[in-house]
């Protein structure tokens, strides 16, 4: 199955240079659909001109970003020139506490 996400332009290039290899998403009935083998296109924001088609590889349950963010490096979830606290504040610019406790996190490993 194929899948199409749309990624904020610096999280795009992140994927593109190798670091990002986990996507971190709410795990609503959009991303419940995702199943390991499929196919993500991303597409870069915000002309959604730019696509990079990925493999699931894998899916991470967790309650929070919180709980999934401290189970791994920064390094595979943005770039080490981020910090852990300012992921999880970009993911509050698009998830709600209350949406995050509905319906869970997921971190989709994937390969380019």
């Amino acid at each position: 199955m194929e899948h199409i996400l749309k990624l904020k332009s610096t999280y795009f290039d992140f994927i593109d240079k190798g670091t990002k290899r986990i996507e971190l998403r709410l795990y609503d009935e959009k991303r419940q659909k995702i199943n390991i083998g499929d196919t993500i296109i991303f597409k870069k924001e915000p002309n959604l001109d730019a696509t990079m088609q990925v493999k699931v590889i894998g899916l991470l349950r967790y309650n929070s970003f919180e709980e999934l963010i401290n189970d791994f490096n920064i390094e595979v979830l943005a770039d080490k020139s981020m910090t852990k606290d300012e992921l999880i504040n970009v993911l509050r610019e698009f998830y709600s506490k209350d949406e995050e406790k509905k319906y869970g996190v997921i971190g989709i490993r994937f390969k380019k």
